[in-house]
């Protein structure tokens, strides 16, 4: 997979993002990661894409979040880890075009990469 957007149906960013996408008439391929979850390497591999640290793409709301003890200041690896278990904790959406990402916060971020 070159070329995907990490959707969450339920989200209305996502959705917006996804309707960017289509009207772009880009290729891609839909992954619905509450579905498919990423593991641990893959979350790497995606933080590396973002060029983001993983608390600036994960959802720190979230009870999962609290119940495993994470902060604002815990490593990126514990971040993960956790992320790997409950993809919840992952921010949507999120665009990957080969070796570039972007978090479609707002969705417009999209037109980034596109």
């Amino acid at each position: 997979m070159k070329t995907y957007l990490l959707h969450n149906r339920r989200c209305s960013k996502s959705r917006e993002a996804l309707e960017i996408l289509d009207k772009s008439w880009k290729k891609y391929v839909l992954v619905e990661y509450l579905k498919s979850p990423l593991d641990f390497e893959a979350l790497k591999d995606l933080q590396s894409k973002l060029w983001l640290k993983a608390i600036e793409f994960c959802r720190t709301d979230e009870k999962e979040f609290k119940e495993n003890n994470l902060t604002k200041n815990s490593s990126d690896d514990e971040i993960l880890k956790v992320m790997a278990r409950f993809p919840n904790l992952m921010q949507r959406a999120i665009f990957v075009d080969w070796n570039k990402a972007v978090l479609c916060r707002p969705p417009e971020k999209i037109n980034e990469l596109l």
